[in-house]
């Protein structure tokens, strides 16, 4: 029978008591900050729990995507408000990856102007506030002209101090059968990269791997759409009076967000990509160079598979951030999930239940990022035998 004090000397016993001892103090004070915030409530007659989530909202929301009137609960309007955040946090980061790329390669080009751009562009945008640089694209954005004079930057887009407005595709009950065509065909081609990857793995030999997704995308939908009847309608817009008609339009309040945050994280992903390019061994290129590659095929072939494996777990961090980033909306009135909690806590006077939601919510949807971003980072990582 092991004595208490050798068990005390083992290194393992310690370690799970002093855990055990944290996380008792952890629930400690977690229970006293809680009972006493509850208590102090009570004291002042201030409501608490969630049950005004099923009462009526009573104010509107500028920008849904979802229909939203002021009848509607304030669940509902919670809901719309975490929606529009995540539309915009998902187009920017596609957009700031996709700017942070280009201008991270950009500061490596042998251009000398090109080279200059890129560095101007980082070292302006990371160094001026994003909060500054929000209210700048949205006092640029509410000068542009009136819609009777809005400019028709390509044909049937027109942009003004309205915001962006743009033709549609008028629904169809093929477009469902297109869409459905569409994921078995994004299905068909992951397919076909696994078999591609399995067959130059056991055999050595090359496979066509390029030629066969972009078939395997595009066939399915093609096929259904003809089978369909080719429903290809755009509702364009049109100028009826003092505002335009039809088609489909983008408040300025999210073009300044969605801009600003592009801007100032690409900055930041600029410096990454930079950095993971030239953490890539020289004789990389060498040795693609004497394969008779291209510099655009080695950058694209050689370099950046193996600068991911750098630049994947920081931008993980730059992505949490322009998430996080798209609270400051309430500045420049778009109604993302922060400004809704701050009317709804304004009108409710529940302001704990407010803030302890938005704290959950973006606890939640930083977890995801992170768990995603992780999974993609051991994809991609060198595994050693």
């Amino acid at each position: 029978m092991t004595n208490p004090v050798q068990a005390l000397n083992s290194a393992r016993v310690r370690g799970w008591l002093y855990q055990a001892l944290f996380l008792a103090c952890a629930l400690a004070v977690a229970w006293y900050l809680v009972s006493n915030t509850l208590t102090n409530l009570a004291t002042r007659g201030v409501a608490t729990g969630f049950g005004f989530l099923h009462r009526e909202a009573g104010f509107e929301i500028g920008e849904s995507l979802l229909p939203y009137s002021a009848s509607d609960t304030y669940l509902t309007a919670l809901v719309v408000g975490l929606l529009n955040t995540l539309a915009v946090s998902a187009a920017g980061v596609v957009l700031a990856t996709v700017l942070g790329v280009l201008i991270g390669i950009g500061r490596l080009s042998s251009n000398w102007m090109v080279n200059r751009f890129a560095t101007l562009y980082v070292e302006t945008v990371r160094n001026v506030p994003l909060l500054l640089q929000l209210v700048v694209w949205y006092t640029i954005l509410n000068r542009l002209p009136s819609p009777r004079e809005a400019l028709e930057v390509l044909p049937g887009i027109f942009l003004s101090n309205r915001g962006m407005k743009f033709p549609v595709l008028v629904e169809h009950a093929g477009h469902g059968w297109i869409l459905l065509a569409l994921v078995a065909g994004i299905a068909a081609a992951i397919a076909v990269v696994r078999y591609g990857r399995r067959r130059r793995e056991t055999t050595g030999k090359p496979f066509p791997t390029l030629p066969a997704v972009i078939a395997a995308l595009l066939l399915p939908p093609a096929l259904a759409f003809i089978v369909t009847g080719a429903p290809l309608a755009f509702d364009v817009p049109a100028l009826a009076g003092f505002n335009f008609e039809g088609g489909g339009s983008v408040t300025p309040e999210f073009t300044a967000l969605l801009i600003g945050l592009s801007v100032y994280t690409a900055g930041f992903i600029a410096e990454i990509v930079r950095s993971g390019i030239l953490a890539v061994p020289h004789g990389q290129t060498e040795a693609g160079l004497a394969l008779g590659l291209s510099p655009g095929k080695i950058l694209r072939l050689v370099i950046l598979p193996q600068a991911l494996r750098v630049i994947v777990p920081p931008l993980t961090s730059q992505y949490l951030n322009l998430t996080k980033n798209s609270s400051l909306a309430v500045a420049i009135g778009y109604p993302d999930l922060v400004s809704v909690s701050n009317t709804s806590a304004n009108q409710t006077g529940q302001v704990v239940e407010a803030v302890a939601m938005m704290m959950l919510v973006y606890l939640i949807i930083s977890l995801a990022i992170s768990g995603f971003m992780n999974w993609y980072n051991r994809r991609v990582a060198l595994v050693t035998r």
